[in-house]
């Protein structure tokens, strides 16, 4: 059976096989500008396309539904509203790695009303890990006006690898979503694989058919509360503080491919994914199968696979004195204890081991950034120093907003550096309010679905604004002091209440 429909102006007919829309202009008809965030499960929005006009996600949506209809993607826009929309993000910081801007664009494209609150609004089908949404709000104001003059886009792109942590360009192009993510670049006639439910890798000439293979099931949020995994130390303490599991909650899943052979693609093709992929398998899995079968193959991570797979901050417990001695303990992870040392050497330091899922150093910040919160609540100083030299300081207003001040050498472009303290901002708020991946007692992630990791969403995150301070130093990575000094103002506004996150329903 085949369908018929109108794809960006152009009459098309595509074989369905119980296919989604998404599959369907991704995989049959070469169209990458939609991407697959969550695998499907209708959450990120980043898949959102235009049908007869109106928007619609289209992981969920099942090919044969929209037969005969109107589709338009990023790419069927008319030339100039498309250039509008991309200059605006790049004007206003609205874009990090790109993966997020062509739905939300599309999204906002649709809209008739875009004031601040109609954006906001528009946005809770969204999820954006990178920017903090406040710019992506200063874009949508800014579409079709007159922009700032030319800055210089290789500064830009500087500033953004030393925050990402990777190579990372910005210009028009990556907001428009064409920045290289591995699984655009695939060949279309690679065979897919992706993890089955033995630890091994499900292959098939379609996507559809690998999952089938896989048996993949479809994630859910769970009702398993979340835990803390570590007891605070006994003791007399000050203060005392615990955190839970955290996922870095990257939006683009794992993904990269490669010839028999070849070298495969790395996954981090414009954007560090706050440590998350530093070790990811898919990598080598591309490499190894691509030999084995004698064909290209393009490794593919649902959301649910990188849940389970996918390295967690490591869970803290400790308490401390208002002298800023004390005891952390964490859960065991290569570097950790190094990481926490550099910060603090009044900590005493015992790492345990629990069931759960892995850890690492990777993620933003780890371990020195729980080490400076504890630091900075126990001396009362709001300023953190990051290991880097980068100093920054918090203050939540009365009215929620935020105010940043940030030395991280030469900022090299302003409007790059906001941007990344901004999200910084909103990752910092989410950890302590709001953050966290229900796990059971054998330690397995429950929590499956985007939407359960408890990131705030654009109308929970407060206005935001950004000094930056000149020191003339060679430029160093600045948003990780930020997220620090955030948790830390955002720690003492909770009256340094012991469990984060502070806001979400938590066992004992």
């Amino acid at each position: 059976m085949t369908v018929q429909l109108q794809v960006d102006g152009v009459q098309v007919e595509v074989a369905d096989d119980d296919v989604s829309l998404l599959e369907a202009l991704r995989d049959r008809l070469g169209i990458r500008s939609p991407k697959d965030g969550c695998s499907p499960q209708g959450q990120c929005g980043c898949c959102t396309v235009l049908v007869d006009g109106a928007p619609r996600v289209a992981c969920v949506t099942p090919l044969r539904r929209v037969a005969g209809r109107d589709i338009t993607t990023l790419v069927g826009l008319p030339e100039g509203e498309r250039q509008a929309w991309a200059d605006a993000f790049v004007a206003t910081g609205a874009s990090q790695c790109g993966f997020c801007t062509p739905g939300i664009i599309m999204r906002l494209a649709a809209l008739t009303d875009r004031s601040p609150q109609a954006v906001e609004q528009a946005l809770l089908a969204h999820l954006c890990r990178c920017t903090g949404w406040r710019t992506i709000v200063d874009a949508a104001a800014a579409v079709g006006g007159a922009l700032p003059a030319q800055r210089d886009l290789d500064e830009a792109s500087r500033r953004a690898t030393i925050e990402g942590g990777v190579l990372q360009r910005v210009g028009p192009d990556v907001a428009l979503g064409e920045g290289g993510f591995a699984d655009d670049t695939a060949p279309v006639d690679a065979l897919v694989a992706v993890p089955d439910t033995a630890g091994g890798w499900a292959v098939g000439e379609t996507l559809a058919e690998a999952r089938a293979a896989a048996g993949k099931v479809q994630g859910r949020r769970t009702t398993v509360p979340l835990s803390h995994p570590l007891a605070v130390p006994p003791g007399q303490w000050d203060m005392t503080l615990r955190t839970a599991w955290v996922e870095p909650a990257y939006l683009e899943p794992d993904a990269s491919w490669c010839r028999p052979g070849g070298e495969p693609v790395s996954p981090l093709a414009n954007g560090g994914a706050f440590g998350g992929k530093t070790a990811s398998p898919a990598p080598a899995a591309a490499r190894a199968l691509a030999d084995e079968h004698g064909r290209t193959v393009r490794v593919l991570l649902s959301r649910e696979d990188v849940v389970r797979m996918g390295p967690k901050r490591p869970p803290i417990a400790a308490g401390i004195n208002r002298n800023g001695t004390g005891v952390v303990r964490v859960v065991a992870t290569p570097g950790i204890r190094d990481r926490i040392a550099a910060m603090s050497s009044d900590l005493t330091i015992e790492e345990v081991d629990v069931p759960g899922p892995p850890t690492s150093c990777a993620p933003r910040a780890a371990g020195w950034a729980e080490a400076a919160v504890l630091r900075g609540a126990a001396s009362g100083d709001p300023v953190v120093h990051a290991p880097n030299g980068a100093r920054a300081e918090a203050e939540l207003r009365e009215d929620g907003s935020l105010l940043v001040r940030v030395s991280c050498g030469q900022p090299l472009d302003e409007v790059v550096l906001r941007s990344y303290c901004i999200g910084a901002c909103h990752m910092g708020l989410g950890w302590v309010r709001s953050e966290g991946v229900g796990v059971d007692d054998d330690g397995v992630p429950q929590d499956l679905t985007i939407r359960s990791f408890g990131i705030l969403r654009a109308r929970d995150m407060p206005a935001v604004e950004v000094d930056i301070d000149d020191d003339g130093g060679p430029p160093v990575n600045g948003s990780d002091a930020v997220f620090a000094a955030v948790a830390l103002a955002a720690w003492r506004a909770e009256g340094f209440m012991q469990d984060w996150p502070t806001q979400r329903r938590t066992s004992r």
